[in-house]
């Protein structure tokens, strides 16, 4: 079971451009522009969801976590799956999750929620000749 800490939601900010979008202030080019790479993650690591796009409305959204983490190495700045998120917050100390909604149909995406996972330990480095 994972620990969340230092939780961001970004609801009210979603809300705002959806608004902005809706009243034409905001043309649908300018937030429908996921990348391929995002894409491709939303294909193979999202989670999908019953909510549908909010823009296109042809689609359900689905959930994309993306992990950033110094303790992580190789693997910060990779997409993964819930179930991944698990076992790499029981095996490293600290990392960062974020997680994206994408539309596979027209390209939408926004940033939902940010969080902090690991054990919350951090490792003790050794001393070196210099200190």
């Amino acid at each position: 079971m994972r620990t969340q800490r230092q939780v961001v939601d970004y609801a009210l900010q979603r809300r705002a451009l959806l608004a902005d979008v809706h009243a034409g202030r905001v043309g649908t080019a300018s937030v429908c522009d996921a990348s391929p790479y995002l894409l491709r993650a939303a294909r193979f690591h999202g989670e999908q969801t019953d909510q549908t796009c909010p823009v296109c409305r042809k689609e359900n959204l689905t959930l994309v976590s993306w992990i950033f983490g110094d303790s992580l190495k190789h693997a910060s700045g990779s997409a993964r799956k819930p179930a991944e998120l698990d076992e790499l917050a029981e095996r490293y100390d600290d990392f960062s999750v974020y997680v994206v909604e994408v539309c596979r149909t027209c390209s939408w995406n926004h940033l939902v929620l940010s969080y902090a996972l690991g054990t919350g330990t951090t490792t003790k480095r050794r001393r070196t000749a210099a200190e």
